[in-house]
């Protein structure tokens, strides 16, 4: 496991999606990971300190997990499977360990309310990298629909350049 950040939140221009990414904390290799607006807005408000009258989802979880007496000890981004990505919240109850499987998009915005770490599995960062390192192939047609060989290719061709800073 590799410990990242959010390094940016935007909007996939191709698709208006929106894109989290997070970058390796001592090296230049990035996932980027599509979500969902609800969690790409709590994510947002959170890092802006966007203040609200009354808790929202996330937060009524970070209160959830500390007013039962837990601590979310990290968070990880475990692997991708048919472009799902998957993590795992690993908290303490009464000293003992408790994983919770998790939307990453979930996990970060939990992770950032409680100043947890973030890891990413190695091999998705590799993945990413070794993808950007071929040749780039053809960008996919105008076609209106894409195989899915074709938006794996053109997703992870992508780079955090390729997004813009989001702002509520």
């Amino acid at each position: 496991m590799v410990e990242v950040k959010v390094a940016r939140l935007g909007i996939d221009s191709s698709s208006s999606a929106f894109v989290v990414v997070l970058q390796e904390l001592d090296g230049e290799r990035a996932l980027p990971i599509w979500i969902g607006r609800p969690e790409a807005e709590s994510i947002a408000a959170h890092l802006n300190r966007v203040a609200r009258s009354r808790p929202m989802t996330h937060d009524l979880a970070q209160h959830l997990i500390t007013g039962l007496g837990g601590l979310l000890r990290r968070v990880q981004v475990t692997h991708v499977h048919e472009g799902t990505f998957y993590a795992e919240l690993h908290l303490t109850k009464a000293g003992h360990p408790v994983i919770v499987d998790a939307r990453p998009s979930d996990a970060i915005a939990l992770a950032i309310r409680l100043d947890a770490p973030i890891f990413v599995a190695d091999a998705l960062l590799e993945l990413a990298d070794d993808v950007e390192s071929t040749e780039h192939e053809a960008a996919p047609s105008d076609r209106d629909t894409l195989s899915a060989d074709e938006l794996q290719r053109h997703l992870a061709q992508l780079r955090p350049e390729d997004f813009g800073r989001f702002s509520i």
